[in-house]
């Protein structure tokens, strides 16, 4: 698939935003915070993150001042649940900071802080089903996306949410966060190589002697290619990565997610340089991810293609 800057963009910035908020809603409902230093700061950069994401999967439609349309397919897409419950999750967003603000009676921030929690994660996994339930694509039709796309969300998240806690010199949170982000990025290590292990193993799950009738290990080659010019197809769904350079990618996102809760860590147990320590954990988080949606978009083949590629995949 052609790897669109507009969704790399989306997944990673909206995953992260809502990360954040659901770490966040957490941190409200264990009852740490009683003054509104860190939860107010962390509304704002998960809104931003949010928004920009959701801005981003805006301008990747073709007409983007259509994009209202879609909330009208809920009962069937999964696009438009995800938009729906942003939309939700955003109004709960706010909800909770005007709370916050006006010093609200501790079980009201409670609700609205476990709403937040709830809307973020639907919204995630949401998400995460939009890729899932393709079944034309078999490396994203499978039982390792979603756990996968919900993983990075909650990682990028808490290396925020401890940016945030270094700034405002919340030592408590940052410890606590440092090492679920410790714990999270080596799961994420985990499921992705483990994703990776799958796709190549499964492939592409079908080829032209399949879609004949023929036995498997049949050779099926076409006489002549289907058109003399590209198409769409060829355009969005026909995208080549060589797979020395695909290996190489999936090291560089290892090597990002194992370097990235280091800096975390580092900024909750130094007492000098914990918010450049935090950046930078936030930098080689959101960096790894970036790459890793570019692998998860460019090495996914549609199964259109051995339309016109009749080899073996």
């Amino acid at each position: 698939m052609h790897p669109a800057a507009s969704v790399i963009l989306f997944t990673t910035l909206s995953g992260a935003g809502y990360g954040l908020l659901f770490w966040l809603g957490l941190w409200l409902l264990a009852g740490r915070e009683t003054l509104p230093d860190l939860a107010l700061p962390a509304l704002a950069v998960g809104f931003v993150l949010v928004s920009v994401g959701l801005l981003a999967s805006v301008a990747h439609l073709g007409r983007p001042l259509r994009a209202w349309r879609a909330f009208s397919q809920w009962r069937s897409s999964w696009l438009s649940r995800e938009g729906m419950i942003a939309v939700i999750s955003l109004a709960i967003l706010v909800a909770l900071a005007f709370a916050l603000v006006a010093g609200a009676a501790r079980g009201r921030v409670d609700v609205l802080a476990l709403a937040l929690c709830v809307a973020a994660a639907l919204t995630i996994y949401c998400t995460a089903r939009i890729y899932s339930s393709l079944r034309p694509i078999p490396a994203w039709h499978n039982a390792w996306v979603l756990p996968g796309y919900a993983v990075l969300a909650a990682a990028t998240g808490a290396a925020w949410l401890s940016l945030l806690a270094a700034l405002v010199a919340q030592a408590e949170a940052l410890r606590m966060v440092a090492l679920a982000s410790l714990a999270l990025f080596v799961l994420s290590v985990v499921v992705k190589v483990a994703y990776w292990r799958h796709v190549d193993r499964h492939g592409a799950g079908v080829d032209a002697a399949s879609a004949l009738a023929l036995p498997a290990g049949s050779r099926v080659m076409p006489f002549e290619a289907p058109h003399t010019e590209a198409n769409f197809l060829l355009k969005e769904m026909g995208f080549a990565l060589a797979r020395k350079h695909g290996r190489r990618l999936r090291r560089i996102v290892v090597m990002l997610l194992c370097l990235a809760p280091l800096p975390v860590l580092a900024a909750a147990f130094l007492q000098a340089g914990g918010v450049l320590a935090g950046a930078i954990g936030v930098l080689l988080a959101m960096l790894a991810v970036l790459v890793e949606r570019w692998l998860f978009f460019a090495q996914a083949r549609h199964v259109v293609m051995t339309y016109y590629d009749a080899r073996p995949s």
